[in-house]
């Protein structure tokens, strides 16, 4: 069977999934209706900071239809008040002392329409005494600031955590034997990643059974299984998480919420099902946010080389600490800033701050906390180009790490496993026309136009692991991969990740076709069930590929050395005399003696030699080795308008490098996603808050989203340079 054929991996093959999607046929889990089902809704707090004093909820329960109020009061009876966050804090499930951002829950309804309960939220009456708000890190910081966490015993100011990475002593020798520093403090505000469904659960407890089957929207749903456990206090093998589709995710599914919390306790208090759905503006002032990094960098420079690396850090974390990254790192992965260049000494200072704002830092876009480490170094980049009078392009390339380096040791102690920086940025600057530009702008200059040439390089950091190393909550950042080969040759694939738009159906289905030479169409792959799943971490931080990717082809390949003994047994020779082309294995010297993968799982359940187990079927934990590291040159020309000020792109140019395509298709549209939400975070998406804490992008006419009429285009360019530890070459591209 051809390659073409089989059509694995390196081919833009049509995705299997669009095909239900295109005819609105996916099922997402406000799609999902049950006998019985109650409804529930959430009251939030309109202060960001107030002591709640009582709440009075009697004219919400004689309400018709009303079947039950859900105070924090009630929940504290059941020891439900509060719950773990991932990155090991405390959060409130429904507030019972003080609420502390505003929108934070406060009291749900349980009704028997959605409109009831909405109706019913309207009759609570809180009385709150407002407290002084803080919404800054750094009025947090100060000492005679309120005190947001008074809940936490031994808590005497808002401060979360001091972190350090990298040689202190070495960074400052750097910068004491340094010809030139370059500084720059800038601050990356807070944005949302905004997807397309919100938030939301149907939580079915069975009274009968004590079977609690949660449909949800879950990035995560086997390591939400055990949350569950943890935080209801349920048996696990009597809890099943169904992740339905997910209308996008971006890192904002991963966290569990307090209306999943509250929705299966009244599930289970009721004895009925109970959904959940949130409602924009409560995903936009509630749920897991990204950037909020206010970042100072220092460049210590001897001529026109890098010689060191100082950067500090203050992280916004909201009123809990509940940022989505590996228990080890308090900042994520943010020390990967030394990004593309070969520095010879980085130290890294990271602190955390409570403030009166929704909790919660994702991975969105990128790996835990990159795109702020590339976002503040490729500033201070062009910040020294611009203070030595280089070329910012021609500085980037004589400091960026060389590919006879690789594997490469950062200051900080990432191994970066390979790279080609120069040849990516080469051909960025080619389809940008870069010199020509240049000369462009200097005589727009003389003309009066303001033409504008930004230039970016970065390098990223996913697949986290070895498990040994990274963790969230405790739970080994592994992933896995199940796979069954039919008597008929057709397939199963079952996997510990869950996709939410990104095309697993179609690239996991590819790669087992490039190991086994079973067409992709043949396979089917299936996520998101934990009662029909392997254990796994799931997705967000750029990790399907570089993890889950790497579970099927070691399964596949696993199964395909079974197959060859019962290929021998069927040809009756030697496994050693047997060469493998993709779909056959045949007799070497004699290749018209041959059998397909089909007529070998065929055999696994007929005609198998003597003491072989049946079946052609396994399951594999795949345990990383190492993180990989894409990267990639970006380059952009915009024109500003001398009068208002207002820019507008002319050119985007793109090349990334993510070792090899599996889907190049596929890939280019995980590209062009990430292009959007980048021009977005420039030009529109933004939330702040006043000076009382009140969020100031809660709706779609405050937070704005680009439409394509808005969007760019773009132009994509690839170079490849696989990963020599990942058993495809893969590097992941979120």
């Amino acid at each position: 069977m051809s390659a073409t054929e089989v059509r694995g991996v390196g081919h833009s093959v049509p995705r299997k999934e669009d095909a239900r999607f295109v005819r609105g046929k996916g099922i997402y889990f406000d799609d999902i209706k049950l006998p019985g089902m109650l409804y529930l809704e959430l009251l939030r707090s309109p202060f960001a900071h107030a002591r709640i004093r009582s709440i009075d909820v009697s004219r919400a329960q004689e309400l018709p239809g009303v079947v039950a109020v859900v105070t924090g009061e009630l929940m504290a009876q059941h020891n439900l008040a509060w719950m773990p966050t991932l990155s090991g804090d405390t959060q409130a499930v429904l507030a019972t002392d003080k609420v502390r951002f505003q929108g934070q829950e406060v009291a749900a309804v349980v009704a028997e329409s959605p409109y009831i309960a909405k109706d019913a939220l309207e009759l609570i009456e809180v009385d709150y005494e407002p407290l002084p708000a803080v919404t800054t890190p750094q009025r947090a910081l100060e000492e005679d600031a309120p005190l947001i966490r008074d809940d936490k015993e031994g808590q005497t100011s808002n401060s979360i955590y001091h972190w350090e990475a990298g040689d202190r002593e070495a960074t400052d020798r750097a910068f004491a034997e340094a010809d030139r520093v370059v500084t720059l403090e800038t601050f990356y505000p807070r944005c949302h990643p905004a997807p397309l469904e919100c938030c939301g659960c149907v939580a079915d407890v069975n009274p009968a059974t004590g079977k609690a089957t949660i449909y949800m929207t879950s990035q995560a749903p086997h390591a939400h299984r055990t949350l569950f456990a943890l935080v209801a206090g349920l048996p696990e093998q009597q809890i099943r998480i169904v992740s339905p589709d997910i209308g996008g995710g971006f890192g904002n599914k991963v966290p569990i919420y307090p209306g999943y919390v509250v929705a299966t306790a009244a599930s289970l208090l009721l004895g009925r099902p109970v959904k959940w759905v949130e409602d924009r503006t409560g995903n936009l002032i509630s749920t897991g946010f990204a950037r909020d990094y206010h970042m100072k960098g220092e460049l210590a420079l001897k001529g026109n080389r890098i010689v060191g690396l100082r950067t500090h850090l203050l992280s916004d974390n909201g009123a809990f600490y509940a940022d989505a990254q590996p228990t080890k790192c308090r900042a994520g992965l943010f020390h990967i800033v030394t990004g593309s260049y070969d520095i010879p000494a980085a130290h890294v200072v990271a602190d955390g701050a409570y403030t009166n704002k929704a909790p919660g830092g994702v991975a969105y876009r990128c790996s835990f906390r990159v795109t702020e480490a590339s976002y503040l170094i490729e500033r201070l980049v062009d910040t020294a180009a611009h203070e030595l009078g280089a070329d910012p392009a021609e500085f980037r390339l004589q400091n960026f790490i060389k590919p006879e380096q690789f594997p490469y040791t950062s200051a900080t102690g990432f191994v970066y496993d390979s790279g080609d920086y120069g040849r990516a940025m080469e051909m960025a600057l080619d389809m940008l026309g870069y010199r020509e530009l240049r000369r462009e702008q200097e005589e727009a200059r003389k003309e009066g136009r303001l033409l504008g040439i930004g230039l970016a390089s970065f390098t990223e950091v996913l697949g986290a692991g070895p498990g040994k190393h990274y963790d969230i909550a405790g739970l080994r950042m592994f992933d896995s991969a199940e796979l069954r080969v039919h008597p008929t040759g057709k397939a199963i694939l079952k996997l510990g990740v869950r996709t939410q738009g990104q095309g697993h159906e179609t690239t996991f289905a590819q790669i087992v076709a490039e190991e086994l030479g079973i067409p992709y169409e043949d396979v089917e792959v299936q996520e998101g069930d934990t009662d029909n799943t392997p254990y796994g971490l799931g997705t967000y931080a750029s990790r399907s590929t570089p993890v889950a990717g790497g579970a099927t082809a070691v399964i596949s390949r696993k199964l395909r050395d079974k197959a060859r003994q019962i290929a021998a047994h069927l040809l009756e020779c030697a496994p050693d005399d047997l060469e493998w082309e993709r779909g056959r294995f045949y007799v070497r010297g004699a290749p018209e003696r041959t059998k397909t993968i089909q007529e070998v799982a065929f055999a696994a359940y007929t005609n198998l030699p003597d003491g072989m187990e049946a079946g052609l079927e396994g399951v594999h934990y795949y345990d990383p080795p190492n993180m990989t590291f894409p990267f990639g040159t970006y380059g952009v020309v915009v024109e500003i308008d001398r009068g208002t000020g207002q820019w507008k792109p002319l050119k985007v140019v793109a090349v990334d490098d993510c070792g090899v395509r599996i889907n190049p298709m596929i890939v280019e549209g995980q590209i062009m996603g990430g292009l959007t939400e980048g021009y977005a975070i420039a030009a529109m998406e933004l939330i702040t808050f006043d000076e009382e804490g009140n969020c100031i992008g809660s709706n779609f006419m405050d937070y704005l989203i680009p439409t394509a009429a808005e969007t760019p285009s773009f132009e994509l360019g690839a170079t490849e340079t696989p990963s020599p530890h990942h058993p495809l070459g893969a590097k992941g591209v979120g």
